[in-house]
């Protein structure tokens, strides 16, 4: 991607333009961001992956007598019928399921990988929405059908309501308000709290047009979660060396030890030398120069519990890729990202230097390689290449084709 180059999705501003000016900044609202854009699925599609025990989805409904959350799958007749007012299904992850939508996903890796998430899918009836709320990402909230519209405003009362299955503003205060049609896209930085409302809409046909949100969200490590993330990932190195060097030197190391311990008459008291123990252990975690910034990139890279891949129909061709005769792309749920010194997909790490490390980075990037492409990889990353293609993590293409 050009990332200097003006995009009609973001009002014609380039990628940099925006990230300068608007990203975690201030909301920014584009009308036709993406002109005459239709539903990528239908209604009829959204419900049967919602009924899918692999998929992650939720039922809200709004009512006079308050509000009721249910978690999915949800079978067709579970759902509520359209002439009921006031209730919304929310698909998470559709990225994961239809290479339509992720390759829609795609415009937006102006931001990095390790940031993108996924993109939900909101249907909803008139009235339907989720309450005022405030989300601690940023979210791109492009209009697929129907019209929907939003009210947002900084919120400095963050008072929930009580007694509500959802986290919804108890004093929410809007300062602007927007309605969005097909194709209209508000962004809105982290804490910008914000209220999106379902309303009625006949369409081109002459029936009422469903009303379908498409939310494209990123992630945010929270800091103690992603640092126990972090040192389990480091305790997992250090044991590994811990114990080559043990098998190395005949004997058990690393284990705490105080021949000079004292007789106690407190012994319920924390040992000083049993706390220096402690917290020389986790310097000394952090003391391998790469260490870190591996179990950074493989917690980064990890799916999510409910991605499951699947084994390919066809084996590896190996003859074809090495002759150029066909191309691969990555799966879409593989999540593929680099440093200076490794390769991460799918939570697992690999060294690459050379010629190698940048023709992985250009597969992480692209997320394909054509045939002329895969032809100049190394006998090593070659193998590598069939490894993923055998556990689902990436795709080849038919003898022929390109990518």
């Amino acid at each position: 991607m050009d990332i200097n180059q003006s995009l009609a999705l973001l009002a014609g501003l380039s990628p940099a333009q925006f990230m300068r000016r608007y990203w975690q900044k201030k909301p920014f609202l584009v009308r036709q961001a993406i002109p005459g854009f239709k539903p990528l699925l239908s209604r009829a599609a959204l419900c049967r992956l919602a009924a899918s025990e692999s998929v992650e989805s939720r039922l809200i409904i709004h009512q006079g007598k308050g509000w009721c959350m249910k978690q999915g799958p949800f079978s067709a007749r579970s759902l509520p019928p359209l002439s009921q007012k006031g209730w919304t299904l929310l698909v998470q992850g559709v990225d994961l399921h239809d290479a339509g939508v992720h390759t829609l996903l795609q415009q937006f890796r102006f931001a990095p990988d390790a940031r993108l998430d996924d993109l939900m899918i909101s249907f909803a009836t008139t009235g339907g929405g989720v309450g005022p709320h405030l989300d601690s990402y940023d979210v791109f909230l492009l209009q697929a059908s129907g019209r929907r519209r939003w009210k947002i405003g900084r919120q400095k009362d963050r008072t929930l309501q009580p007694d509500v299955p959802l986290k919804i503003l108890q004093n929410f205060k809007p300062e602007a308000e927007f309605l969005l049609e097909a194709g209209d896209m508000l962004y809105l930085p982290p804490g910008y709290a914000h209220d999106g409302i379902a309303e009625a809409v006949i369409g081109s046909n002459g029936k009422a047009a469903d009303c379908m949100t498409y939310s494209i969200g990123f992630r945010v490590p929270e800091r103690n979660d992603l640092a126990a993330q972090l040192l389990h990932r480091l305790a997992e190195f250090s044991e590994d060396e811990a114990q080559t060097a043990s098998d190395r030197a005949g004997r058990r190391t690393h284990l705490y030890r105080d021949p000079d311990q004292p007789a106690t008459a407190t012994p319920a008291a924390l040992p000083a030398g049993l706390t220096a123990f402690a917290r020389q252990a986790v310097l000394d975690l952090l003391k391998e120069p790469l260490a870190l910034g591996c179990a950074l990139g493989e917690c980064i890279t990890e799916p999510k519990p409910s991605v499951l891949f699947e084994e390919p129909l066809q084996a590896w061709n190996h003859a074809a890729a090495k002759a150029g005769k066909t191309g691969i792309h990555l799966d879409t749920r593989t999540r593929m990202m680099y440093d200076s010194d490794h390769l991460f997909v799918n939570g697992e790490s690999y060294r690459a230097k050379g010629a190698d490390a940048s023709f992985m980075r250009r597969l992480a990037d692209q997320r394909n390689l054509s045939a002329r492409e895969l032809r100049k990889a190394s006998s090593s990353a070659m193998a590598l290449l069939g490894d993923w293609h055998d556990a689902g993590w990436l795709r080849q293409e038919r003898p022929g084709t390109t990518t």
